[in-house]
This record gives structure tokens, sequence and C-alpha cells, in this order.
């Protein structure tokens, strides 16, 4: 998504750069450049803002229930194994969730049998971690956090750098995208103003 994304970046500054052409032939050109460029910029934001909204339960897929039982809300994470040799993983951020509530999200576990739970405390220290292997990949696992607990110090350490590089990701994205939205509005604007 961040390809696309950066794609769709330079392709609306070449937008902007095209909006200098104001008279002539080549003006209806890139005019009609810019059209498309613009429409194309819509459907993606109009998918991309879909697919985040849209429910992501998936087919054949395992729910993990994380309920936070201990007395102050923690930030959840919870990490699907694909290879730790290789470092692959896929790291979901389940949200803060406050005492005695819980957060679900799914996992496609066709190429896994493990996966981490994490969670932080408010004050951005990793209070919990727990390893689960997965025998049933059918079968929904139920994860309560009663207290305290790091079964591995060295996978919870691996497990603090997946979780930082993600958030590393995340910045990132989010930067590429308001940046692109800005550009996005500049380019309609300057579509649809009157002379």
């Amino acid at each position: 998504m961040n390809s696309l994304n950066f794609v769709l970046l330079f392709l609306l500054i070449l937008a902007l750069i095209l909006s200098l052409f104001k008279t002539g032939a080549r003006a209806r050109w890139a005019k009609n450049i810019r059209f498309f460029i613009v429409i194309l910029g819509l459907a993606f934001f109009g998918y991309w803002f879909f697919q985040k909204s849209f429910s992501n339960f998936l087919e054949k897929s395992m729910s993990i229930q994380v309920i936070n039982r201990v007395n102050q809300p923690l930030d959840i994470y919870a990490i699907k194994v694909i290879d730790k040799d290789q470092n692959k993983f896929l790291t979901k951020h389940l949200g803060k969730v406050r005492t005695n509530h819980y957060q679900i999200d799914y996992f496609v576990m066709s190429n896994s049998n493990e996966f981490w739970v994490a969670a932080y405390n408010v004050k951005n220290k990793l209070v919990y971690f727990s390893q689960h292997s997965v025998q049933n990949k059918e079968e929904d696992q139920k994860i309560e956090v009663r207290t305290f607990l790091n079964q591995s110090q060295k996978l919870s350490d691996i497990a603090e750098k997946v979780i930082e590089k993600n958030k590393l990701e995340n910045v990132n994205q989010s930067i590429f995208v308001s940046l692109t939205l800005l550009v996005l509005f500049l380019n309609i604007v300057l579509l649809t103003r009157k002379k």
C-alpha cells in the first residue's frame, strides 16, 4: 500500500505542475490528465478508507480475543510468528483495552502455528508477554491478561523490536497519506475553481 501511495503522490505532484499550462492545446491535455489523476486518487482513497473501516474478519481465520483483567488500561499487540529465523512477523495493534474489556482480531494461520501477545502500560513499558502455540488452527483463542507476566525475556525483546518497527512504519505511512491527501485537495481546488 505504501508503494501505491508513493506513486499516487508523485502523480499528484505532476498534476500540480501540469496546472501551470493555462492556454492552448497543451492546457486541454494537461487538464484531462489532471482530471484523470484526481479521479484515480479519489478512487484509491475511497477504496483504502473502505478497506480500513470495514470489519477485518477473514474467511478461515482464527480469532484472538484478549481480555484485560488487570486494574489499568493496556496497549495490546498480537504478533503472528511466520518465521523466527528470518524475522518474518505480522503485527496487529489491538488497541488500548480498559480493565475488564476485551478486543478481538483475526489471523490467517495457514503459514504459522504460533503467535505472541504483548501489552504495554500507560508509561509505554512492556508489562506482559506471552507465547501461544496453535494446535488447532480453526479453534478461536481466548487470552486473559490477569497479571504482569513475561514468559520469555529473549522473545519479548524480539517482540519489542517488531512492535517498534511496526510503529515506525505506521508513522511513515500516516505522513505519506496526509501529504498525499493535501496534494489531492490542492488539485481538486485548482480543477474546480472558476476564473
